[in-house]
């Protein structure tokens, strides 16, 4: 039965069906920068290609001379993407579903696979997004869900964003907002006019499209940040400078604040978020965190405040977060015998699959397969909308 799969082209056409059911369900993959897909050498477990982020430069002023100015020397850094996610989703696909293939019809089983599928990259590409490599710009209040009476929420987001100088392509960026916020926004006067006049069709089909110098979407993967419970924090009496990463608590307060969570110093705007050294209040303790201090602590004790647990919504410019996806080895031939699998890239958005077929006792397992990696590069192209 798997030669004759072979022969017949099944295994093509079904593993395209499944693209296709997995380019309509995934939203941050779509998103993600995906242009250092084609530097990563071998599709296999582990491969890794370094993503240059260029180091900012100051304009010197032309200074007339017998000799040039001396270069000043610019260093820029590398962030790592490794394809270290490899994940199957095996089902059975009987006569009927293959029947269905040949007449074009997607069967249940082939896009519950690439659901799954869906799921695992989502998930992951949210984990890198609300963890130590998150954003650290926030906007919005805790448990509360955005855009019940407008649309603050976005416009402080936006705001935040120019501060923090994100591109401001409007292409490239992306409101993803959970079904409530996504519900609640739909509910607006000015995101109903403004897709009227702007994408009448997106509107009717329940979308809210591009408005307002960004592309709207939905993800039901939006997770919850379930922040520490610090209170009464303190940094301790040390001082810290201007540009540090690193503070030591003082042991005063109650609580703890987490990896992930989002803090503010008192005397300074900036959020920050923590990037290391998960800490009880009580018990001192040291804090990693990112962006680096914007304003100096003084020697005396400083208050830390939390924000608290909160739904992760975002406002982010695709040039953040680098995704890969590498096809898989097709049909191998190993001592005589074939081993069926068929790969399908979409040449718009670089996704790809395998669909591969094993004979077992007395039944044919087909399993959809996926390798890919992730990496955050610019955090500060991202913005929380908290709800």
């Amino acid at each position: 039965m798997a030669g004759a799969l072979v022969t017949t082209n099944i295994l093509q056409t079904a593993v395209a069906m499944g693209l296709q059911a997995l380019r309509e369900r995934i939203v941050l993959a779509r998103i993600a920068n995906r242009e250092r897909e084609g530097d990563i050498i071998g599709a296999r477990k582990n491969a890794t290609v370094n993503i240059m982020v260029p180091a900012s430069i100051a304009a010197a002023d032309v200074v007339p001379d017998v000799v040039p100015a001396a270069v000043t020397a610019v260093t820029p850094t590398t962030v790592s993407l490794t394809l270290d996610k490899w994940k199957y989703a095996p089902f059975v696909m009987d006569d009927k579903g293959i029947q269905q293939v040949q007449r074009g019809v997607v069967p249940a089983q082939l896009t519950e696979a690439a659901k799954a599928i869906v799921n695992a990259i989502e998930l992951d590409l949210w984990s890198l997004l609300n963890g130590a490599s998150g954003f650290f710009g926030y906007s919005g209040v805790a448990a509360t869900t955005p855009f019940g009476t407008g649309l603050s929420e976005y416009t402080d987001a936006k705001v935040q964003a120019e501060l923090q100088l994100m591109p401001s392509d409007p292409e490239r960026r992306f409101v993803v907002l959970d079904p409530y916020a996504h519900g609640n926004a739909l509910n607006t006067n000015q995101i109903t006019n403004a897709s009227w006049r702007g994408d009448a069709d997106a509107f009717r089909n329940g979308e809210i499209g591009h408005v307002l110098g960004a592309t709207w979407v939905q993800s039901q993967h939006v997770p919850q940040h379930t922040a520490g419970t610090a209170a009464g924090a303190t940094t301790d009496a040390t001082g810290y400078a201007a540009g540090l990463k690193t503070i030591t608590l003082a042991s005063a307060g109650t609580g703890s604040i987490l990896v992930g969570d989002v803090i503010l110093f008192a005397g300074d705007s900036q959020t920050y978020v923590v990037t290391a050294g998960d800490a009880s209040v009580a018990g001192g303790g040291t804090v990693s965190f990112e962006p680096g201090l914007k304003v100096a602590i003084t020697t005396a004790t400083t208050a830390i405040t939390l924000k608290q647990t909160h739904r992760h919504n975002l406002l982010m410019h695709g040039d953040a977060v680098a995704f890969a996806m590498a096809p898989l080895m097709e049909d191998t031939q190993v001592e005589g015998m074939v081993r069926p699998q068929a790969v399908a890239v979409d040449n718009d958005s670089g996704l790809a699959l395998r669909l591969k077929v094993t004979e077992q006792h007395y039944q044919v397992q087909w399993a959809l397969d996926a390798l890919w990696g992730k990496a955050m590069v610019r955090r500060e192209f991202g913005v929380r909308i908290a709800g």
